[in-house]
């Protein structure tokens, strides 16, 4: 059976805090303000995989109010998201995402994002997905107050 899941994540950006995109730390002089490290690729991503499984979503795994998910790397939660679905005999097909950020352009870095999530996943770099766009300037994105991500997931239940 293939089964396909939503993810979407959202962070407000704030000065002086490392940007984490992907897996990969990029150069910029904001960063996401939140619980865990903040990659808002990786969250949705998680809550896309979860979402195909029918496993609730990220914050029911990994939920904000607990201390042991203070600052974490957020690769580690992805990592942990894939076994919860190898538990359930789910298996990644593909993932398609997009980044929603109006600075920096991030497109350098994706071929470096896709090899940093493939490796987490155990898949193939071709079945990774990543674009990035910008809002044209408009909304919380534009003003560069926040950043986004989208993600959707086809899996297979063995």
């Amino acid at each position: 059976m293939v089964r396909i899941g939503n993810g979407y994540d959202v962070h407000e950006l704030g000065c002086g805090i490392d940007l984490w995109i992907g897996g990969i730390k990029i150069n910029h002089n904001k960063g996401a303000i939140a619980h865990s490290d903040g990659d808002v690729l990786i969250h949705a991503i998680c809550d896309a995989l979860l979402g195909a499984a029918a496993l609730k979503d990220i914050g029911q795994h990994f939920p904000d109010s607990e201390m042991q998910y203070k600052n974490i790397d957020s690769k580690i939660l992805l990592k942990k998201t894939v076994d919860l679905l190898a538990e359930k005999n789910c298996f990644i097909v593909n993932i398609d995402s997009v980044i929603c950020l109006q600075q920096p352009k991030i497109n350098s870095y994706i071929d470096e994002m896709q090899k940093c999530l493939a490796k987490i996943m155990n898949i193939d770099v071709d079945r990774i997905s990543i674009k990035a766009t910008t809002t044209e300037k408009l909304g919380f994105v534009g003003r560069e107050e926040g950043i986004a991500a989208h993600a959707v997931a086809l899996i297979e239940k063995k």
